[in-house]
């Protein structure tokens, strides 16, 4: 089976986006997947400084961060699961310095072609418009990347940790698992 990076955003470990990460690594697990999961919130991940000097030292990022120790295991996946609360709209800050730093695979030509790639998020308000801004990027970046995009998994609607068990979005999430 494959290899597949989990990338979670959210710093309440008993939040929602939580709960439906934990859901699809054990579905996945089942399968027969290897997880390599990496919280972001706990990491020290700076943004991107765009000085192009990406892998010239060795390492995907010329500033030395946890980027560096992860990108390995981004490289080697087979696919890739962003999970992560939408935050003002948007991607939480915790997470997307870990996604600017992608830049060091495009601009150095490590495309990403033949991993897949799935969201699952959730957001406070109950209007599906709210995740315009996180799937706007998660899909120009599967396609900049040449990632296979597999499915999204999109639960509005939540705020209090718990709150995910009133919806259907525990069981989503770990149906994606059987599209790796």
């Amino acid at each position: 089976m494959g290899r597949i990076v989990v990338i979670t955003g959210s710093p309440r470990i008993n939040g929602n986006t939580n709960k439906m990460a934990g859901a699809f690594i054990n579905a996945a697990k089942s399968k027969g997947h290897s997880i390599d999961r990496f919280d972001a919130p706990y990491l020290h991940l700076d943004g991107c400084h765009a000085c192009e000097t990406c892998f010239s030292t060795g390492r995907p990022c010329t500033f030395d961060d946890d980027f560096n120790r992860i990108a390995p295991f981004v490289l080697n996946a087979d696919g890739l699961v962003y999970v992560f609360p939408v935050y003002w709209y948007s991607v939480p800050s915790q997470i997307k310095a870990f996604m600017d730093k992608f830049f060091s695979f495009y601009v150095t030509g490590r495309d990403l072609a033949g991993k897949k790639a799935a969201l699952i998020s959730a957001c406070e308000e109950p209007d599906m418009s709210t995740f315009e801004g996180v799937r706007f990027m998660y899909e120009k970046s599967c396609s900049t990347l040449k990632l296979t995009n597999v499915g999204e998994v999109l639960i509005p609607g939540v705020l209090e940790a718990g709150a995910i068990d009133n919806t259907d979005g525990v069981l989503k999430a770990a149906a994606l698992a059987d599209l790796f």
